[in-house]
């Protein structure tokens, strides 16, 4: 998909973007045996033992009751664990956490997004919005479509999304249809998507609050934004405000990166898996290129050149190489990747990505490498790694014999 441009106008067209159940897919990429099974992820879970908390409940698990934040003795009760394998009517498969895991996944949806839209919110490990500049709202329906099958394909989790005219009611139509939703709420629809909502999905509205908005006859959304904002005010002071307004579809809040961010990476996964050296070299040398160009688009620099390599089912593996200093230079980008993937020349391989990273947006006049090469012994390194690629590149082919 190309990548759509970031504007700032008061007409926004947002895109929100919330993994289902972002740790139990995460399990199931790694178990590919787990899916349609009911699974829990608990936070300070060890196994076989009944401490520790529930992060992530899939939805089949959801349905015997077990819910995020319950602690584990408590959906055990629910929902015992799964002993043997036979042992299947009723029960549940326990995993820990395995953050480590889950942001390496996070990091492949990531790339997906930054390839898609020019401006990006991360928000969480699994949450983000997208400012989706001009796009026309005819439009809006098939990117959605192609960003989910982008999602899908790169990073092997389902996604649903929401698409509307700001951040808020974005938010609200990518949890209208979970899972795998796509909900597409145009300027002159908002009001009318919003009214029949339940107050308690309404965000920021627990059960407690629920109560309360009943208690004063608001059922739904509609109910609130038809009364007046002192009444909500009255109530519930600044949140009150932020009801009336969420109710509403208003907020004028504009989709901004939090930060800059720290690294840049490109990934591609083989329809198949492959072992073929030269095939697996050619997908460095494209996505090298495409980080690259990538970070000199955004002004940055870079002070580490690393590489991913997942084998079947999805082992990951990740080889980097630190820099003496931060430089805007594709081909060293190109030869310190393939020198890294040199260790996985006989490994079968699904999935390839190429990083980079300790970005820098300081002037950049001031760290060419040239400017530093004659002066620092470390930098010399980085130079001959770059004069070896360039003596076995013949003719645009890479010299394997240095490889094997």
């Amino acid at each position: 998909m190309a990548r759509l441009p970031g504007v700032s106008t008061p007409d926004q067209v947002v895109c929100h973007v919330d993994m289902d159940c972002f740790y139990a897919a995460c399990e199931r990429l790694k178990e590919p045996g787990l899916a349609g099974e009911p699974v829990v992820v608990g936070m300070g879970y060890e196994s076989g033992e009944a401490h520790g908390a529930v992060a992530t409940a899939s939805y089949e698990a959801r349905e015997y009751g077990v819910e995020s934040a319950m602690a584990i003795s408590e959906a055990l009760e629910l929902l015992p664990r799964r002993a043997t394998a036979e042992d299947d009517e009723d029960t549940g498969v326990y995993r820990p956490v395995d953050m480590a895991f889950y942001e390496s996944v996070s990091a492949d949806v990531k790339a997906v997004l930054d390839d898609d839209a020019e401006t990006v919110r991360n928000v969480s490990i699994d949450e983000a919005y997208l400012d989706l500049g001009d796009l026309a709202w005819e439009e809006a329906r098939e990117f959605g479509r192609e960003l989910k099958a982008d999602i899908e394909d790169e990073a092997g989790v389902v996604a649903s999304v929401g698409i509307a005219p700001n951040m808020t009611t974005a938010k609200l139509a990518s949890d209208a249809d979970k899972p795998d939703g796509l909900v597409v709420v145009e300027p002159n629809e908002v009001r009318d998507f919003l009214a029949p909502m339940a107050v308690e999905d309404l965000h920021g509205v627990g059960p407690v609050t629920a109560r309360e908005l009943r208690k004063m006859d608001f059922e739904t959304a509609g109910d609130i934004a038809a009364a007046e904002e002192t009444v909500l005010v009255d109530a519930f002071g600044e949140r009150g405000r932020d009801l009336h307004a969420q109710a509403r579809g208003e907020d004028d809040r504009e989709v901004e990166p939090k930060g800059r961010p720290k690294s840049l990476s490109s990934e591609s996964a083989f329809v198949e898996a492959t072992a073929d050296p030269e095939t697996k070299r050619e997908k460095v040398r494209g996505l090298a290129e495409e980080v690259a160009d990538r970070a000199t688009a955004k002004g940055a620099l870079y002070r580490t050149i690393g590489i991913k390599v997942v084998e079947p089912p999805f082992d990951v593996n990740t080889r980097a190489r630190s820099l003496s200093g931060p430089v805007d230079d594709p081909d060293l980008v190109e030869a310190v990747a393939l020198d890294l993937l040199s260790e996985f020349d006989d490994d079968r391989v699904r999935k390839l990505g190429v990083r980079v990273s300790n970005l820098s947006f300081d002037d950049r006049e001031q760290a060419s490498l040239d400017a530093w090469e004659d002066s620092d012994d470390e930098v010399e390194t980085d130079h001959d790694i770059r004069k070896r690629h360039r003596e076995r590149t013949r003719g645009g082919q890479v010299d394997l014999s240095e490889f094997q």
